[in-house]
């Protein structure tokens, strides 16, 4: 089954969002290593303001993501790394 584009981005939306908050990286944080507000950020995982590649690259470096794991869309996994284990994979949510 073939998933729209806008899927997509919503998936890597919410990837970025349930990745920083189980970091416990606040927008703040990350608005700050992009240099941009908080409000610029928010607008981000909101979907208010385009996810531009540059962005999401930038985003990815944060949090320490291979880029591969928050675009691919038959992935249900996506790698994260907690309190400086080791990378730990847990199911995010369900592709349909």
């Amino acid at each position: 089954m073939k998933i729209s584009t806008s899927t997509r981005v919503d998936q890597i939306k919410t990837n970025i969002r349930i990745i920083r908050e189980r970091r416990n990286y606040t927008q703040d944080y990350l608005a700050m290593k992009m240099n941009i507000s908080q409000n610029a950020y928010s607008k981000i995982e909101l979907g208010y303001s385009k996810l531009t590649v540059a962005k999401l690259l930038e985003i990815c470096e944060i949090l320490e993501i291979p880029f591969e794991d928050m675009i691919d869309p038959c992935i249900n996994k996506v790698s994260y790394r907690l309190d400086y284990r080791p990378i730990i994979y847990r199911d995010l949510y369900k592709l349909n």
